[in-house]
């Protein structure tokens, strides 16, 4: 089949969660045998920090204003057996009015469900969501389930719409030789948020303020110059997704700390979680519903409520740290990479009704 996307970006992991999954996802398609022609505006901060510049299997289209790209977006979702447009997109409504006329068969994929609904509920603007809601599309997915989905289906008019989860490329992610510099008693890797900064500062800051001789180490970008820092807590401003896994496979335990929207709402694995679990590296997390869905607390994953409980893990054998990295990475290995959700997506496509008029996908899956 041939995808025609149009993302906030596949080209830059800078700043933004949706690169690296979209990297796994589109690999694994065209692993599968699927083309991909991928949509991206090519905008300055994520130009400076590109860290993709060719789309196995696929095609990078990057433009600098909508124009100049309609006329060759009308041509590729005209031959296209699927169309998606995401969340964030700068150009998603320009791009679903194409989308509305014509596809043979429309989905829209909202990587940040609960920051649109809590927007839309506050009646806060939705650059990427029109008038219409999501009526236009003939599948709506979601990185967030649970009551996600209802809401979907109640406040923005989608007609069908299913959960697709956050995943992992474990050719990419997997346990790797330990880095002198990343080397910490607990890490956390992830952009600054001022919705997780209470959560960051109990189950991190804090205990880095009682665990003075022990080594913390944090990654990410766009932290504030006036972040609580301490002597023990180290910062690598930036990591590329090829450094991850030496990342990862420095820390003793790497922790996982949930936007509040989505903590909430539930439902929402992080890719980072499932990232560090493949490398086999423990991870202390923030609770949610459904996190028992993905890992089982105290055999996969460590829950942590309060800094108590941050710092009672960081006091666990090094036998039962290991013994819940390695359960993690077998069950991500299982259920959590991007192959299993490529397959996913086929699978929850095939069901999908196109508008009437359109082409059975059915039939086209060869």
């Amino acid at each position: 089949m041939k995808f025609v996307i149009f993302g906030l970006t596949i080209s830059s992991s800078w700043g933004n969660g949706h690169a690296t999954l979209w990297r796994g996802l589109c690999r694994s398609l065209a692993n599968l045998g699927h083309h991909i022609v991928f949509y991206e505006r090519d905008v300055p901060y994520y130009a400076g920090a590109r860290d993709l510049h060719r789309l196995d299997g696929g095609e990078l289209v990057l433009y600098s204003e909508w124009e100049s790209v309609r006329s060759r977006a009308k041509r590729d979702i005209h031959d296209a057996d699927v169309t998606m447009v995401t969340s964030y997109c700068p150009d998603a409504l320009p791009a679903t009015d194409l989308v509305a006329e014509y596809s043979r068969l429309s989905a829209f994929y909202d990587l940040d469900t609960p920051v649109t609904l809590l927007r839309l509920r506050r009646g806060d603007a939705v650059d990427y969501i029109g008038p219409r809601g999501l009526s236009d599309f003939d599948l709506v997915l979601s990185y967030t389930g649970g009551s996600a989905l209802g809401e979907l289906r109640n406040e923005l008019g989608a007609r069908k719409v299913a959960a697709l989860y956050g995943h992992v490329d474990p050719d990419l992610h997997r346990p790797a030789d330990p880095v002198e510099r990343y080397r910490a008693d607990l890490s956390y890797l992830g952009t600054y948020a001022a919705d997780r900064q209470a959560a960051l500062e109990a189950l991190f800051i804090e205990p880095a303020r009682r665990r003075s001789k022990q080594r913390f180490l944090m990654g990410g970008a766009q932290y504030p110059a006036d972040f609580p820092w301490s002597d023990n807590v180290y910062f690598v401003r930036h990591l590329p997704p090829s450094e991850h896994a030496a990342f990862f496979s420095s820390s003793r335990i790497t922790l996982n700390v949930t936007r509040r929207e989505m903590r909430e709402m539930g439902w929402c694995p992080s890719g980072r979680l499932f990232e560090a679990a493949a490398c086999g590296t423990p991870v202390l997390s923030d609770d949610w519903d459904g996190l028992e869905m993905f890992f089982l607390p105290s055999e996969e994953i460590i829950v942590a409520h309060d800094s108590e409980d941050a710092v009672a893990a960081l006091d666990l054998s090094d036998g039962e740290i290991k013994r819940i990295g390695a359960a993690a990475r077998d069950r991500t290995l299982a259920e959590h990479t991007s192959t299993h959700r490529a397959a996913k997506l086929i699978d929850i496509l095939a069901s999908a009704r196109p508008r009437a008029g359109t082409a059975n996908l059915a039939t086209l899956e060869t």
